[in-house]
Order: C-alpha cells, then sequence, then structure tokens
C-alpha cells in the first residue's frame, strides 16, 4: 500500500509539474504573439510617420528655398543704394527686387504626429530617443513658426502699405508716369529693404549666433526621419 501510495504521489506530482509546464508554456506563447502584434502595428506607425515628415521636408525645403530667393533679391537691391536718379533704369531697377516681398510659410503635415502623441498607442513607439522627438515637435515646431510670423506681419503692415503709398502697386510700378524718382533716395524705400533683409536672415539663421530655430528643426525632422525608418533583418531600407 505504501508503495502504491508513493507510486499516486509522484504521478500526481508529475501531472500538476506537466499542467504548469504547459500553462508557463501557453503563456509564453501569448507574450509572443502580443509582442509580434505590438511590433506590427508600431511598423505601420513609423511608416506613417516616416511618410508624414518626408512631406514636411520637402515642403520646409521649398519655403526655405522661397526665403532664400526673396532674400537674395532684397540684397541685390540693397546693393545698388544710394540710388541715382539721373542714371537708374526703371525697369532694370524693378527686375532687381521682384521677389523681395514674396513669402511663404510652413505648415506642415500633423495628424499621424498628434494621433500618436495624444492617444495610448504612443506606448506602442519603443525607441526612447523619437518619443522625445515626437513629444518636443510641437514646441520646436512653434518656436519657428513664430519667426515667419514676425516676418509676415512687419510685410503686410508696415513694409507693403509704405511701399503701395508711394509706387503704383498693380500698373506699371516705377514706370508709371506718375511715381516720383526721388522717393528712390528717401530712407523710407532703403529701409523697407534693409528690414526686410533683417527679418529674412533672422529666419534663415543667417547672422544670428541667438537663433537656431531653423537647424532645429531641421536636425528634428530629418532624425524623425531616420528613426522611423523601415529595419528589416536589422538593416535599414
Amino acid at each position: 500500500m505504501e508503495n502504491k501510495t508513493g507510486k499516486y504521489f509522484k504521478y500526481a506530482i508529475g501531472e500538476i509539474v506537466l499542467v504548469m509546464i504547459g500553462i508557463l508554456l501557453a503563456l509564453q506563447v501569448s507574450n509572443w504573439n502580443q509582442e509580434r502584434k505590438e511590433a506590427d502595428k508600431e511598423q505601420l506607425l513609423l511608416e506613417a510617420l516616416h511618410q508624414e515628415f518626408l512631406e514636411n521636408r520637402n515642403q520646409l525645403d521649398s519655403v526655405v528655398f522661397v526665403h532664400e530667393r526673396s532674400l537674395a533679391s532684397t540684397q541685390k537691391m540693397i546693393s545698388r543704394f544710394p540710388i541715382n536718379i539721373k542714371t537708374v533704369n526703371l525697369d532694370t531697377l524693378s527686375k532687381s527686387f521682384q521677389y523681395w516681398g514674396n513669402w511663404s510659410t510652413f505648415n506642415p503635415s500633423q495628424g499621424v504626429i498628434k494621433s500618436l502623441v495624444n492617444s495610448s498607442t504612443f506606448e506602442l513607439i519603443s525607441n526612447p530617443e523619437l518619443r522625445v522627438l515626437l513629444v518636443s515637435w510641437e514646441d520646436v515646431l512653434a518656436d519657428y513658426k513664430e519667426e515667419e510670423d514676425i516676418a509676415v506681419q512687419l510685410l503686410y503692415d508696415d513694409l507693403f502699405p509704405e511701399l503701395a503709398s508711394n509706387i503704383a502697386w498693380r500698373s506699371s510700378g516705377l514706370m508709371d508716369d506718375r511715381f516720383d524718382k526721388n522717393y528712390l533716395t528717401t530712407f523710407n524705400f532703403e529701409n523697407l529693404f534693409l528690414r526686410r533683409a533683417d527679418i529674412l536672415r533672422t529666419i534663415l539663421g543667417i547672422d544670428s549666433k541667438n537663433n537656431y530655430e531653423l537647424l532645429q528643426i531641421k536636425v528634428t525632422i530629418d532624425r524623425i526621419i531616420e528613426l522611423s525608418r523601415k529595419k528589416t533583418n536589422d538593416k535599414i531600407l
């Protein structure tokens, strides 16, 4: 009887151990499946984020191009100061600053990043650096947009009204018979371009040790693009 009892006891212990192993294996498989599902979801989110910021970088490059062209036009005009109204060619002068008032603003797509940061799906992002960049994006964007807003306000509130009160806006401009050439020698006219050049240099981060908003937003976009790039077999595609 004692031998039978011992055998039954060992058998029962063995059954319990097998059941426990089975449960642990089932839990492990479940965890693996859950991790795989979360990894798949993360990859889909990263792909959407990657595409969004590729488009944002292209848009930013276009905006910067407009700013740089405006600055080049403005500086070309400044190089002609002071203007001699006796020898100046008004047609050539008009062409010198044809782009000075062009402007463009950066309006990035933010659907993916906002849905990530403002929802529980943000927890799916496993890269700590990427998480920090996504959270800080709104502040980085706001800093850059502040400079653009100042430039647009200056253009529309001060520079355009000053020019429009002295030069025909929609007809022949400087070639209009009513135009007074003496205006070209005034400080008001020269200051239009000097002030415009200053604000454009600020936006572009030129000649300014304290202004790095454009550099910061470029670095942030490029890093988000890099960290969200699809990875397969440890190789970045």
